[in-house]
């Protein structure tokens, strides 16, 4: 494991709730090496036959998370999401052990901007997040939607009535609303980043980006 946190690929996760779970799931899948931590040992049984590292520890302890190594990662996750107090002294222990990327879950903004304060480098919304991404879905106009901090998205949506059978030239598409499609996906097809002679058809589905007030005026074209 020493060898994977030297690489970078090891990350540390702290509460075994869905959030938590959920992320330390998908970062084993995703080939990287994890060490879950949780105070519940329920919730620790439950999970070390499905994840590889799983420790019970209290994290609000800072002795207890140099215990079981949390000063050798480089990124750690904290998805606790019962306690703001253990939230905020979980991530001030990790904070204080030189961790330089800490990832946090805020259970509202009050809370989102103590651990902002007390040195978390991302602090993120889940329930807001998921409102807004659902939100944007829900119309029907959009088939995926991912938004930054900066209020910069990237949206998957069909062409708008007035794009297809016309190449992205044609369309003149950024000069008119000011996005910029990445790529287009048709039917049968591999996924092709776009140039300005990719002609759109109906069948298609297009990659947008751009800021997200104008994505919003762009998908509500016919």
């Amino acid at each position: 494991m020493a060898n994977q946190r030297e690489h970078g690929d090891a990350v540390l996760v702290i509460g075994l709730g869905r959030f938590g779970s959920s992320i330390a799931e998908a970062l084993d899948r995703l080939g990287h090496e994890v060490l879950a931590i949780d105070r519940n040992g329920s919730l620790v049984q439950d999970w070390s036959g499905r994840l590889t590292h799983v420790v019970e520890a209290d994290s609000t302890n800072e002795e207890s998370l140099r215990q079981v190594g949390a000063a050798d990662f480089t990124v750690a996750v904290v998805g606790i999401g019962t306690s703001v107090e253990a939230s905020v002294l979980t991530t001030a222990n990790l904070v204080d052990l030189g961790i330089p990327h800490v990832w946090a879950k805020a259970l509202s903004p009050a809370h989102g901007k103590i651990l902002e304060r007390i040195g978390a480098t991302n602090v993120v919304y889940p329930e807001r997040d998921a409102g807004e991404r659902v939100a944007h879905l829900v119309s029907g106009k959009l088939l995926d939607y991912i938004e930054f901090e900066d209020g910069f998205a990237i949206v998957k949506m069909r062409p708008p009535r007035e794009t297809r059978g016309f190449t992205l030239a044609e369309a003149q598409i950024r000069a008119k609303y000011g996005v910029t499609v990445v790529g287009v996906k048709s039917p049968g097809k591999d996924f092709t980043h776009a140039v300005p002679s990719t002609k759109v058809s109906a069948h298609d589905v297009i990659v947008v980006s751009g800021e997200t007030a104008l994505l919003e005026r762009f998908a509500a074209r016919p």
